[in-house]
């Protein structure tokens, strides 16, 4: 075993790498960029090394400087993670050249199956089923233009040596084809050095199901199952979950024999993932045909993991030193059924705008050591409360992963465990999940990748929690705050007692971008009335601490009328937010003095809604436009995002130029009336 590794990648997948590491008794060393000088994977490590600058391309794509730091610190060996490095076949090589071990496959495997091209044609000649398409080598953008109109509409343009729904763009008709492959080609290029791309034929409902293989360098091979990936948002993988529901054992079988031969065929070693579009036929049996080979580990590989109660780290470490695989295909057991949700930074109800800001609060599900038998969840991630997610790296902040003795069992620990995730100060997609966990398809494993946008009137807009529930959240935690500070003399007592009468409270608070004006009334007795316009709710509340209160309202929705929550609140710069088991809410208190003419005169503006880089313009000064017309491309969090106009207008000026950095809110160009 390796005495010190270097892990040449930064988040989740950095600290994952350590931890199994520390356990074998690996010494570590984390690179680092300039955004992150204080990571969480940076504190982590036993020794850390700086490499660049904050954005990818200036310092963890800078192989030379990774091998670098490796020979310098002594490091034997290099974790390259996913992402960045993991599939780069000049980086394996040159690390082989350095003599630092890359812990991956052979770098001719990378070429051969790295490539999504080069392995659809190694795959073709094996006699793999392919999806209809083109996969050479000329990118000619009048040949896939043509290539593309032979294929037949909707066709999916993909960059051949990428991953993660990055350079991926469904096209639904030709005249889309070519901003689409140049916005695809971009993004390529920035993620991952290499604009090739090829384009296939959109199979109608499509399930995503990949085989998780290994292979030492002994020459053996095997595989540990299926993942089921179908359900996404932008080509990303939103849940990913181990059986894939459905699937026969004979074609389980089939496809776990072509992942295998498939690796064996270009002397794979190490981890690697054979991935499969499948399509369910008439009789309900599902085919599949042959995607792509990603040879590295995978972002979901914690679901292969819990059903089978290994540790793939471990694996890469030991079969990267030599040793053999620790079991053969026939001693292989799984059992039960995983699912991993991935907890990121981003807004679902403005098509998963990626968010940035500070984790004003993280709290996450009670967790254990990843135990089959005892598992509750298991929370992978690589930032801690007070961080900041930057505009520079993905937006995941987490992955949660539940296991369950199948997967009725397995779905209800991931909804206790999402309601128990409480995340404060950015836009996430966590009640969103609830809402998919919750969905009649994905209940009943009615899966392929348009599930959101099939369940969409249900998944999106979807109420926060109700109005009574939020206000009361925020009078419990009003009144809690101030008994705080009640000493022992009654003068400072602030109940709320008066000689004649009773007291009234009110609050001004905003919901859903709604207002809500909010009366607490103390009655002279003692008793409570929260009243909100016209409806009155008698209320009691009391605090069970860390923001923790047991809330009655007498709702009428129980036989009696008497319901008790437990609300947790977290409060801060004048917000609320408000968790329960019925959902959540973000509640602002609003003064209408103070914050009058905050927002004049923005109406119809085009401004940045995220920090990032101007690609380019559609138009020009001068040109006229049409409310919802593309007007600019934007790159954040390594994906492109398209602005369209606020309303009709004519192009004043471009405040900014391609290249060019923009603040969140910073107005792109000026539009008149």
């Amino acid at each position: 075993m390796f005495k010190k590794i270097l892990i040449a990648n930064r988040g989740e997948i950095a600290c994952r790498v350590i931890a199994t590491a520390r356990r074998l008794g690996v010494r570590t060393v984390a690179v680092y960029s300039s955004a992150d000088a204080r990571a969480r994977h940076v504190l982590a490590a036993d020794e850390a090394v700086a490499v660049g600058g904050a954005a990818a391309r200036d310092s963890y794509l800078q192989w030379r400087r990774i091998i670098d730091a490796a020979r310098a610190t002594g490091a034997e060996a290099i974790h390259p993670g996913y992402g960045f490095l993991s599939e780069n076949e000049d980086f394996a090589r040159a690390c082989a050249e350095a003599g630092v071990v890359f812990i991956g496959p052979p770098p001719a495997a990378i070429a051969a199956m790295g490539s999504k091209s080069a392995a659809k044609t190694l795959m073709e000649k094996a006699g793999v089923p392919l999806v209809p398409g083109y996969h050479g080598r000329d990118n000619d953008p009048a040949l896939l233009a043509r290539e593309a109109d032979r294929i037949g509409y909707p066709v999916l343009i993909k960059a051949s040596a990428g991953g993660g729904g990055k350079g991926m763009r469904r096209v639904e008709k030709a005249a889309d084809f070519a901003a689409a492959l140049a916005s695809c080609q971009r993004e390529a290029k920035a993620s991952f050095g290499d604009d090739h791309v090829l384009v296939e034929r959109y199979v109608t409902r499509p399930r995503h199901i990949e085989i998780q293989v290994f292979g030492d360098s002994q020459g053996h091979v095997i595989h540990l199952g299926e993942r089921d990936c179908s359900v996404q948002r932008r080509h990303q993988k939103v849940l990913e979950e181990s059986p894939a529901p459905g699937l026969s054992a004979a074609r389980r079988a089939e496809m776990g024999a072509a992942a295998v031969a498939a690796a064996k065929a270009v002397g794979y070693v190490g981890a690697g993932t054979v991935e499969f579009v499948a399509e369910e036929l008439d009789d309900g049996d599902i085919r599949a045909y042959f995607m792509e080979m990603n040879t590295r580990l995978q972002v979901e590989h914690p679901v292969t993991e819990a059903v089978t109660g290994l540790d793939l780290v471990e694996w890469q470490l030991r079969i990267a030193a030599g040793e053999p695989l620790p079991l053969t295909q026939d001693e292989l057991v799984m059992r039960g059924h995983a699912i991993e949700a991935r907890i990121c930074a981003e807004n679902p109800d403005n098509n998963f705008l990626p968010a940035t800001g500070r984790l004003d609060v993280a709290r996450w599900p009670e967790h254990v050591t990843f135990r089959r038998d005892e598992v509750l969840a298991r929370v992978d991630s690589g930032v801690s409360e007070g961080d900041a997610i930057t505009p520079y790296y993905d937006s995941m902040i987490a992955k949660l992963i539940v296991w369950g003795e199948n997967r009725a069992q397995a779905l209800a620990r991931l909804e206790a465990a999402l309601r128990d995730t409480h995340i404060v100060g950015l836009a996430t997609n966590v009640a969103f999940l609830r809402r998919v966990v919750a969905s009649r398809a994905f209940a009943h494993a009615d899966l392929d990748t348009a599930l959101i946008e099939r369940e969409r009137a249900a998944l999106f807009d979807a109420a926060p929690l109700p109005p009574e529930w939020a206000a009361a959240g925020v009078a419990a935690h009003v009144l809690a705050a101030e008994a705080a500070l009640e000493g022992a003399d009654p003068w400072s007592r602030r109940d709320g007692w008066r000689l004649h009468g009773g007291a009234q409270r009110r609050l001004s608070l905003e919901l859903a971008g709604a207002p809500l004006a909010v009366v607490l009334q103390r009655l002279h007795d003692g008793a409570m009335v929260l009243s909100i316009g016209e409806r009155r709710w008698p209320f009691a509340a009391r605090a069970l601490g860390g923001g923790r209160h047991e809330v009655r309202l007498a709702d009428g929705s129980t036989e009696g009328g008497d319901r008790r929550v437990v609300l947790t609140v977290y409060a801060g710069d004048e917000r609320y937010a408000v968790f329960a088991e019925m959902g959540q809410a973000l509640v602002a208190e609003f003064d209408p003095i103070a914050h009058a003419g905050d927002h004049a005169g923005e109406a119809g503006r085009l401004t940045a809604p995220m920090p990032g880089k101007v690609i380019t313009f559609h138009v020009k000064a001068g040109d006229s436009v049409q409310r919802g017309q593309a007007l600019a491309v934007m790159e954040a969090m390594k994906m492109e995002h398209t602005l369209h106009a606020p309303r009709d207008g004519r192009v004043l000026e471009l405040l900014y130029a391609p290249g060019d950095q923009v603040a969140e809110g910073g107005e792109l160009l000026k539009l008149s009336e």
